[in-house]
């Protein structure tokens, strides 16, 4: 049986661009109804106008996830327009850099509340629908820096990533009962404007430390999201799935030296 969210409701934050955006198009190909919303309110408008032309239901609706009260106008507005929602794809977040020294409090209070503090929001605001339903897919967009890898200058950021897997593991046992499950991805270096913010000369020397050697794409942490949207993940819960090009699989970056083979005379 082919993995489908065909005729599903789907919220997507963090939609209008990377791997967000990613999101929002594969789920339309598929035939999911959608609702977009992020902050960018151009880039937004585009987006759906792009997904419309192309046959998608779609609606789009500015909002700050960092805001309960935004949240929970986005679940209304999805379920005004479709009369529900089966699927949650909280995507949106910042990846800032700043050593733990360099780190203000103000930083750390934003970062948490965009990336962490939103979690708990977007997740409560579609909650009460879901249960209704006795159906519901939750998908988060974590990060391996989060439980598997360290890195210098994204303490904070880890810290965010982690505590959204903490809390995704607990409401997984909460809201299994309801016939809801909740997981996350767990992308490694991908090619969002971020990445490409750094230059060519890094993603390059990123990608060379990949097995695959080059850094993923925003559909390939796309798919990932879809399967766990779809009702055939209905028996994941609590989960996280990497999606890293096997990233984080070599012991040291030493490794290069000896891989791959050199050939010999």
């Amino acid at each position: 049986m082919a993995i489908s969210v065909k005729d599903r409701v789907a919220i997507i934050t963090g939609a209008s661009r990377g791997i967000g955006r990613a999101i929002a198009e594969v789920m339309a190909a598929d035939g999911a109804k959608l609702v977009l919303g992020a902050r960018g309110e151009k880039d937004l408008s585009a987006l759906e106008q792009t997904l419309k032309e192309r046959g998608a239901d779609v609606i789009s609706v500015s909002a700050d996830v960092s805001c309960q009260s935004d949240m929970e106008s986005m679940s209304r507005a999805c379920q005004a327009r479709f009369g529900r929602i089966d699927i949650l794809c909280h995507n949106a977040g910042m990846f800032p850099t700043a050593l733990v020294e360099d780190t203000t409090e103000a930083m750390w209070d934003h970062l948490l509340a965009v990336n962490l503090k939103s979690t708990f929001f977007a997740v409560r605001a579609c909650l009460p629908a879901m249960k209704a339903a006795h159906y519901g897919r939750i998908v988060l967009t974590s990060s391996v820096a989060g439980l598997m890898s360290g890195f210098p200058t994204l303490s904070a950021y880890a810290a965010t990533k982690a505590g959204q897997v903490g809390f995704m593991r607990s409401a997984a046992i909460e809201f299994g009962p309801s016939g809801i499950t909740i997981n996350a991805v767990l992308p490694g270096s991908i090619l969002t404007d971020g990445l490409e913010g750094m230059g060519d000369e890094y993603v390059k020397a990123v990608g060379e430390g990949i097995p695959f050697g080059r850094v993923g794409k925003p559909e390939e942490v796309a798919h990932a999201v879809l399967f766990l949207a779809s009702r055939e993940a209905g028996y994941i819960t609590g989960q996280t799935l990497v999606v890293d090009g096997g990233q984080r699989l070599p012991h040291t970056p030493a490794m290069r030296i000896f891989w791959p083979p050199k050939e010999t005379s």
